[in-house]
């Protein structure tokens, strides 16, 4: 019986796996619902309250992120789609080490902030000094980043104060208020928490940007129109010249012609030049034929005189 028993056991094991499917974890619509993970299933409740790790690198494709973790957690699935809330962030372990150095100083802390939709987020800030400080100089910096990061937080959105924590704006500012008293080295955000999760709904900056899309495509038309308009005009006024220009080129050939006469009666003019030469090398023949036929007389008279001789 017991061997029966363990038989059955064995074969239900094999049929969950046969049960499980295939499950697409997608990241909230702040981080553009890009799909993050997959995972395998018995049922869609025990897929709730998951949390997954993904670089930034995986989701905007920029390896200068990679380095960021973030945390999402499925809080509600629909078909083979898991959607999920952020959670937190943190830092890796080793970039953390490449900026704790000896004979430096660490400054931690933590603070609860509450942001302008109700949410409340744990923040973890660190700054580092490139030399040994005292503790009243430490808390001095702890006042200060505290004051800027609970500010930034009730200005902004949960969506907003994250986004600006993973882009570094919030660690520039508070470096910038923390190099007033010392100069701090470098400042980083390298842990948050989501404490409780908004319970206002607060529209995002996104669809306000895609109006301005919009308003901004309408007015791009309206001065491609205006632009083609004036093209136009500039064509006809172009056009107009041109034609203008034509006139002037036929201009030009009946001006030409006259010389070309002119060329063509100056060759006529060498020809009477050409005659008269002509008539005088004619004349200066005549000469020598005379000459030549007095040579020939007087040869003739020599031959004469020599036959007498003989």
């Amino acid at each position: 019986m017991a061997k029966a028993r363990s038989r059955t056991a064995a074969r239900k094991v094999k049929d969950r796996w046969k049960a499980k499917n295939w499950y697409n974890i997608l990241a909230p619509p702040s981080f553009d619902s890009v799909t993050i993970a997959d995972t395998l299933a018995d049922s869609p409740d025990s897929l709730i309250n998951r949390v997954t790790g993904v670089s930034l690198q995986d989701i905007t494709n920029d390896f200068r992120k990679s380095h960021i973790v973030l945390n999402f957690k499925i809080h509600k699935v629909e078909e083979s789609n898991a959607h999920t809330q952020f959670v937190g962030h943190f830092l890796t372990s080793d970039y953390l080490r490449r900026m704790i150095r000896r004979r430096k100083s660490k400054i931690d802390a933590v603070y609860d902030a509450p942001t302008l939709d109700g949410a409340f987020i744990r923040v973890k800030p660190f700054a580092t000094t490139d030399k040994r400080i005292q503790n009243s100089q430490k808390k001095v910096i702890r006042e200060s980043m505290k004051k800027t990061i609970i500010e930034e937080a009730a200005k902004s959105t949960m969506y907003e104060f994250v986004k600006n924590i993973l882009e570094g704006k919030i660690g520039s500012e508070i470096y910038k208020n923390c190099k007033q008293l010392y100069p701090v080295k470098r400042i980083e955000i390298y842990k948050t928490e989501i404490v409780s999760q908004p319970t206002i709904m607060i529209a995002d900056k996104k669809p306000k940007k895609e109006e301005k899309t919009e308003e901004e495509t309408k007015e791009a038309d309206k001065k491609e129109k205006k632009s083609t308009k004036k093209e136009e005009k500039e064509t006809e006024e172009v056009k107009e010249p041109e034609k203008k220009e034509e006139i002037p080129e036929k201009e030009e050939k009946a001006e030409k012609k006259p010389k070309e006469i002119k060329k063509k009666e100056e060759p006529k003019k060498e020809s009477k030049k050409s005659t008269q030469k002509s008539t005088t090398n004619k004349s200066t023949p005549k000469k020598t034929k005379k000459k030549v036929t007095t040579k020939g007389k007087n040869l003739t008279v020599k031959k004469k005189t020599a036959s007498k001789k003989k």
